[in-house]
């Protein structure tokens, strides 16, 4: 508590999980993408990728995390509406060609951890 008597908000300890997947979304290169599934896989859980979803939803403001750079399995951008619209918009700013359907090329642009 403070001197007013208000209790200081803590937020949550992070998981290993959570931690090492904030580690490897921080890792992906400009002009890159990896996939949810990959991450988690990558950081020890690989049927976590809607975990993955989650952290990176919670974490990437805060963390300055390159959230444009994560796709789903066969590249495709998975956010609707505007957030779609603009993860494909920064996607093409670092030269990664996305179709009109929302599409990566991962053969091309996947980086993996």
């Amino acid at each position: 508590m403070n001197n007013d008597g208000l209790k200081f908000m803590t937020s949550k300890p992070r998981t290993p999980f959570t931690q090492r997947v904030v580690a490897l979304i921080s890792e992906i290169p400009t002009g890159r993408v990896c996939t949810y599934g990959a991450l988690a896989a990558a950081a020890g859980s690989p049927r976590g990728a809607r975990q993955v979803a989650r952290i990176l939803h919670s974490c990437s403001t805060s963390d300055g995390l390159p959230w444009h750079r994560v796709v789903g399995k066969g590249g495709r951008i998975l956010l609707p509406g505007a957030g779609g619209s603009l993860q494909k918009q920064l996607l093409e700013m670092e030269g990664v060609m996305v179709s009109g359907t929302g599409v990566v090329d991962l053969p091309v642009y996947l980086w993996l951890p």
